[in-house]
């Protein structure tokens, strides 16, 4: 069963905690990895983009000679594709790039992320942390005694306001609760730093 150092705050050992081998012991499964993150990057794609067909350039209504006898192409219209200022043949129109991903994949590439990074030791668990105000000043001071990498993702057992506004400021530092938890997120990061209770809700809904 795999096991992680608990810290507080000031970076001082507080406990030993016995995680799910279900949960961070797997064997890392790459493909579906790979997928989850390719369905993320995807539903990030806003689709906007847009070209006018040739029926939807203004002008281009009569024909621009007539049919026979003047020894020049047919031509109905200006518009047309061939032509400047025509329109654009099989141009990119507004589209959802997003697509569905099966939902045993989904709980694997999540558990198979978890893993991945306790075994690149690169998970860190934090006991909690109490803040009585809004202050940037303490999210900071308790990542540089954790020593966390550039990169961190700091995850919650919920919503944490709190948390979430004194850290937004540190550059590299993202804060997301486990409902939000994202196997994008978690491979993007050199830091997992996961509260305790948080570690608690990951464990009761992928265990």
């Amino acid at each position: 069963m795999p096991q992680v150092t608990v810290y507080n705050a000031a970076g001082e050992k507080v406990e030993e905690l016995r995680l799910s081998e279900a949960v961070f012991g797997v064997e890392p499964h790459v493909p579906s990895m790979h997928l989850m993150v390719r369905q993320y990057l995807a539903n990030q794609r806003r689709g906007t983009q847009s070209t006018l067909t040739r029926g939807e350039v203004s002008g281009g209504g009569r024909k621009p000679w007539r049919q026979k006898g003047s020894g020049r192409a047919r031509h109905g219209s200006t518009r047309s594709p061939q032509w400047t200022h025509g329109g654009v043949a099989l141009g990119p129109k507004p589209r959802d790039y997003g697509f569905a991903v099966n939902k045993k994949v989904k709980r694997l590439a999540m558990k198979s992320a978890l893993s991945s990074k306790l075994r690149d030791e690169e998970l860190t668990v934090l006991d909690k942390l109490a803040l009585e105000e809004i202050k940037t000043k303490e999210v900071a001071k308790a990542l540089t005694a954790l020593e966390t990498g550039k990169k961190t993702l700091i995850v919650t057992p919920e919503s944490d306001n709190s948390v979430y506004r004194s850290a937004r400021n540190i550059a590299g530092v993202k804060v997301s609760p486990v409902n939000n938890l994202t196997v994008y997120d978690i491979l993007n990061c050199d830091t997992l730093l996961l509260f305790k209770d948080a570690v608690t809700r990951i464990e009761e809904v992928y265990a």
